[in-house]
């Protein structure tokens, strides 16, 4: 008996799911891949039964698709979906710019300028994993220092689904220079509280996948499982603005 099943099912799903999730994201698991129990079970030496359990959790997020008699496939990606989650979390990052420009916490300051020193030396070297590990600190941190400590893990169910495309997209130091000159534009209006202008500019960073969306499906059109319009108009159409 190997050391995953010696631990609780549970424990041992979840750890899975983790692994799973991850390799779905990253397209090491490409939409509509098949994902076959018992490859996942001698790959990652568990038992079929947290397999089983990782990939129900992973069919709740939406990852994974289990059709009865047929198999578990990776979900082909949505653009519905993702302009969905999108929509959300622009929502609650607002609300955190909101917040951040009438009150910040100045022990995190530090932190975020490390961090945006960070994000361009991974930029300028077209390290993609490593920028977006440091992307993600720097929304926490932004997050954390407007005093909303787990924003960014309520976060996390959302962006998944558009870590996926961004895979695609983020491609060369070009586009991530770009998002690390978001990154510090955002701050420095956060730190200027300049509320019109950082919501403003929070609004273009995260609706910049909105643009490259028609384009991405065009190169990937398999990868793609719904024909929804993928143009930002319709999602800004529905918009008051976003500061």
């Amino acid at each position: 008996m190997n050391f995953f099943d010696r631990r609780p099912s549970g424990s041992a799903a979840h750890w899975l799911a983790g692994e799973l999730r991850r390799a779905i994201i990253e397209m090491e698991l490409p939409p509509g891949a098949r994902l076959s129990e018992q490859e996942i079970a001698q790959k990652y030496a568990v038992s079929r039964q947290p397999v089983r359990e990782a990939l129900i959790a992973l069919s709740h997020a939406h990852l994974v698709d289990i059709r009865p008699q047929r198999g578990s496939f990776v979900c082909l990606l949505s653009l519905a979906r993702m302009r969905e989650a999108r929509l959300l979390r622009e929502a609650i990052e607002i609300a955190i710019i909101r917040q951040a420009c009438k009150a910040f916490d100045g022990a995190v300051i530090p932190e975020i300028e490390a961090n945006l020193d960070e994000q361009s030396v991974h930029a300028k070297h077209g390290d993609r994993r490593a920028f977006q590990a440091a992307d993600a600190r720097f929304h926490d941190a932004l997050a954390r220092g407007a005093g909303f400590p787990h924003a960014w893990e309520t976060l996390q169910a959302l962006k998944q689904h558009t870590d996926r495309i961004c895979k695609l997209t983020l491609a060369g130091p070009e586009a991530l220079l770009r998002l690390a000159d978001q990154h510090r534009a955002i701050f420095g209006a956060v730190v200027a509280r300049r509320l019109p202008l950082a919501s403003r500019l929070m609004h273009a960073h995260l609706t910049e996948i909105l643009r490259i969306l028609p384009a991405t499906k065009a190169r990937f059109p398999e990868w793609f499982g719904d024909d929804q319009a993928a143009s930002p108009m319709g999602e800004d159409a529905a918009r008051t603005g976003a500061g």
